[in-house]
């Protein structure tokens, strides 16, 4: 969750800084709160296969980082053409594009710095300041915590999926889609995911 947040502060001040200067860009990836999921599942990936690598040169974790961040973030541009048609970001006309601008690779050198700070500075920071809190308050917030992103990740692709279905102009006859069809409408969708397009053409999804 943390890294969620601060993925998501970092993403918008790079876009209001650099890439659209002056124009503040909402890139949150899910229907409620700061959060941006790509940086939060990247930080897990990152824990689980770079943590053993915690003493090693910071090169290696550079470079291991650089992989897996580029890796993951090309899946999920696929994933999410092939079930929505959406693209949130398309690397085509940047330098060291690869697999059809899914990634690139100036991005992934991001992804290998963010790899580094998280391994050697973030992740260690962060481990004591939870040993801080008591062993049945720490069980109790991460199980919420997890069960609200859970639920939020669950409530996004289901209303990304009736978006879908809109622009598709399929029926949206379901109590459930209706549900989302009237709390998570176009205009909605459009503005809570600024960043994000939607063509239906573009998926492959039966």
């Amino acid at each position: 969750m943390p890294a969620s947040v601060l993925g998501l502060l970092m993403e918008e001040i790079v876009h209001f800084l650099f890439v659209v200067p002056g124009q503040w860009q909402d890139r949150a990836g899910l229907l409620f709160g700061p959060f941006s999921p790509i940086y939060g599942c990247g930080a897990v990936l990152m824990t689980i296969f770079l943590n053993r690598f915690h003493k090693s040169n910071w090169l290696v974790i550079f470079l291991v980082a650089a992989v897996i961040g580029g890796a993951f973030e090309a899946f999920v541009s696929l994933f999410m053409q092939y079930a929505f048609g959406a693209v949130a970001w398309d690397y085509s006309n940047m330098p060291g594009s690869l697999f059809g601008g899914r990634t690139c690779l100036p991005f992934m050198a991001c992804w290998g710095l963010l790899g580094v700070v998280w391994i050697k500075l973030l992740l260690p920071f962060m481990l004591r300041l939870v040993n801080f809190i008591p062993w049945n308050w720490r069980y109790m917030l991460t199980t919420v915590a997890a069960c609200f992103m859970l639920v939020d990740a669950v409530m996004t692709l289901q209303a990304l999926d009736c978006w879908y279905m809109r622009l598709s102009h399929d029926p949206v006859d379901t109590p459930l889609q209706q549900f989302y069809d009237h709390e998570f409408g176009d205009a909605y969708m459009a503005d809570r995911f600024q960043s994000m397009t939607i063509v239906p053409s573009d998926a492959v999804r039966g």
